[in-house]
């Protein structure tokens, strides 16, 4: 037994020195490699999936637990909204003074919203247009004397059944609804997307011929304003880009708004956001560092905060970043638009004209909708271009859709 114990010390006693070497030299709290693999690992082992878990479009949120009560949640939220903004337009219809009629709509306004609306055959209980229409009221009233916008309801119903919460707001709004010519010609044997193509551009063009605006937005009847809608649409027209542009998108789905994305734009302001955010860390550093970091303003450094910055900022979630830029409408950021979708859409000018020329000339099918169409004339049409804003200006609330097959219960993701 000596023996053998004299034959393996050799063997042994070099590995575990250089063991030991490395673990010394490499591996002290001092060395820099160490710090960052700590910092890593805490960052996105721990820290991050426990703030993140429950954070719908964060790589971190975890469906399973959380996906059917927070579906569940929001659509009881949008089922009291809607049951209230019921009650509200039934108490203000027959109350024997409205406080506030957008029924005489004024002729060349600066801004004319149209919102486009059609029977649903079910989420009938949610009553999205009486939520979209009041939200727009209480934001037209916070105006001043000198309203924001004119304001026309385009109920598309063609039906044997009426549209009713169309028919409810007549008391306050002018509604617009095509003749039976129209409506037998928009809804000749075509497919929903061609049907939906069609009411849009009727309404747009109705619109038009009504009041002739300087400036248009379309609304469907599921996108409710945020608070500062009008604002912010006030300053992206006085923009110079504005005078330039086929349409603004107000509103792409949050789940499509991360930087891991085919946007190219996205990738430079992802950079970007990571060389800012490395370069403010190392700064600060010599002034505040209580982790006794030893990282320095040198290249190495600066490349793996860069990374570092980049991979926490996309895990985290790109959507919440954004939020950020709601303190004012000036920092609501532009950027060429993206395919998916046209709830909520600004036309300067009388672009809005051009836009119902265009889509006149295409016939949409599934894969090939209105918004695909625009996306596509934007691009290939010379001179012609086109902007979406971030973050959204509207909630998408249309859980339930008035075009397409729903599910029996809607979720979130």
């Amino acid at each position: 037994m000596a023996a053998a114990s004299k034959q393996l010390q050799p063997l042994n006693s070099p590995r575990l020195f250089r063991w030991k070497t490395f673990f010394s030299q490499y591996l002290r709290w001092s060395n820099t490699v160490t710090q960052a693999l700590v910092l890593a690992v805490v960052t996105f082992c721990v820290v991050l999936p426990l703030c993140c878990h429950r954070l719908l479009y964060s790589y971190f949120f975890i469906k399973s637990m959380y996906l059917d009560s927070m579906s569940e949640e929001v659509l009881r939220e949008s089922l009291d909204r809607g049951q209230d903004a019921l009650h509200f337009w039934q108490s203000t219809s027959t109350a024997s003074a409205v406080p506030s009629r957008f029924g005489d709509v004024a002729q060349h306004p600066e801004l004319l919203v149209i919102v486009v609306t059609a029977r649903r055959n079910e989420g009938r209980d949610f009553h999205y247009l009486l939520q979209v229409m009041r939200q727009l009221s209480g934001a037209l009233g916070g105006c001043g004397e000198r309203r924001c916008a004119e304001v026309l309801v385009c109920d598309v119903e063609s039906g044997w059944q009426e549209n009713q919460d169309a028919k409810l707001l007549e008391a306050h709004f002018r509604v617009i609804r095509p003749s039976t010519r129209e409506q037998q010609k928009n809804r000749e044997s075509v497919n929903t997307f061609e049907r939906e193509k069609r009411d849009y551009v009727f309404c747009i063009r109705k619109g038009w011929d009504l009041v002739k605006p300087k400036n248009m937005v379309v609304l469907e009847d599921d996108a409710l304003p945020k608070e500062d809608f009008f604002a912010v649409v006030k300053d992206l027209l006085s923009r110079r880009f504005s005078l330039q542009t086929l349409y603004i998108k107000l509103y792409h789905p949050e789940r499509l708004q991360r930087y891991w994305n085919p946007e190219p734009y996205r990738i430079l302001e992802w950079v970007g956001l990571g060389l800012v955010g490395a370069t403010a860390l190392l700064l600060t550093f010599p002034y505040w560092n209580p982790c006794s970091f030893s990282f320095t303003l040198s290249a190495n450094h600066i490349l793996f905060f860069t990374v570092y910055f980049m991979a926490a900022s996309e895990l985290l979630g790109r959507h919440y970043l954004l939020e950020g830029r709601r303190l004012s409408p000036q920092l609501y950021a532009v950027s060429p638009a993206t395919e998916c979708c046209t709830p909520a859409m600004l036309f300067p000018g009388n672009s809005s004209l051009r836009v119902a020329e265009y889509l006149d000339g295409s016939f949409c099918v599934k894969g090939n909708a209105k918004d695909m169409v625009l996306y596509q004339m934007a691009r290939t049409i010379p001179g012609e271009r086109s902007h979406s804003v971030e973050p959204n200006l509207i909630t998408h609330i249309g859980a339930y859709s008035s075009v397409r097959a729903n599910p029996s219960r809607p979720k979130l993701l």
